[in-house]
């Protein structure tokens, strides 16, 4: 498989966006980059890199009351005060005691540690090398998202953030959501490989009164998409009457949503179709990201009346 390393390693304390114009050039390359870490079980675990804001070696944990199973406690680092999930504890794997460093990652504005054993490094790899892990046998159930292969033939798991935070803090509310005007149908395509981002888009859009239709990944997503256009071509009819915005995630199996966006734009049959992204990496690069590859409009994850608002104009 096409595999580099990065020239940014970890340091063992300090931040990892080193070169946020290096990964922003990563929009449209169909690549990601993966830091790999341990929590002592056979396993090795990766983290999309954009998640990851520091890598440092544990703090002292503020333990509190009626905190989920995994979560230790809290911590204060940089002006954050931060819930902290064992992923050992939490996983049931490897010694929750010998987890010694903590990885600090922003997920969808949210600001959280994950304490794991160490950190190996970090890798480059292409995404249509990384495999969905639906079907595939893991010890740590359906908390994997991906899986993708080393040189050497080891089995990287990547961490299904959302499903993460999902099983230990609860599901997003999506809280009441107008309904669109009635009048002519309106239908969303949306791709994305999280099963509980599709199940709460799905539940937004059934509050909007819109239809959808979905995919799991960019290489799904873009062989439907293209099908649909096809056959709008070959019946005479406008391929905007059977989709009016097509919804994207940013990181996805086989194909990003960077370059399926890219390949949405450079076909003209969807010319009068907006993208939007939806994505749980909300900082400014990853949006500058996006511009670049064509994304119409750019919301974060999981923010239900965001999501509704963003494409409540686009859909009248």
């Amino acid at each position: 498989m096409s595999f580099e390393e990065n020239t940014t390693h970890h340091n063992g304390n300090g931040s990892l966006l080193d070169s946020v114009d290096a990964r922003t050039n990563l929009a449209g390359s169909n690549k990601m980059e993966i830091l790999l870490f341990s929590i002592g079980s056979n396993e090795i675990f990766g983290i999309n890199v954009f998640k990851v804001k520091e890598v440092t070696r544990a703090v002292r944990i503020t333990k509190t009351p009626n905190m989920p199973h995994g979560v230790d406690g809290i911590v204060s680092l940089r002006g954050h005060v931060m819930p902290v999930l064992n992923l050992a504890k939490f996983m049931g794997l490897g010694n929750p005691d010998e987890q010694k460093v903590m990885m600090v990652a922003e997920y969808s504005r949210h600001v959280l540690g994950f304490l794991v054993r160490d950190v190996d490094r970090i890798i480059r790899v292409d995404w249509d090398k990384v495999r969905a892990a639906e079907g595939i046998v893991s010890n740590s159930g359906n908390l994997i998202t991906a899986i993708t292969e080393l040189p050497n033939g080891s089995l990287v798991s990547i961490l299904d953030v959302e499903q993460i935070l999902s099983t230990a803090f609860g599901e997003a509310v999506v809280g009441n959501i107008d309904k669109l005007e009635k009048g002519h149908e309106k239908s969303v395509f949306f791709i994305d490989d999280s099963a509980v981002a599709r199940k709460k888009i799905a539940e937004v859009l059934d509050k909007m009164g819109v239809k959808h239709i979905q995919a799991h990944n960019g290489q799904e997503g873009w062989q439907r998409l293209k099908g649909l256009a096809d056959s709008a071509q070959n019946a005479g009819i406008d391929l905007h009457e059977q989709i009016q915005v097509v919804l994207v995630d940013a990181e996805m199996p086989e194909m990003d949503g960077y370059v399926l966006t890219q390949h949405i734009k450079a076909d003209r049959r969807f010319d009068r179709i907006p993208v939007v992204m939806h994505s749980s990496l909300s900082s400014e690069a990853n949006r500058a990201m996006g511009k670049r590859v064509g994304v119409d409009s750019y919301v974060s994850k999981f923010d239900s009346s965001a999501l509704s608002e963003t494409l409540r104009p686009l859909l009248m």
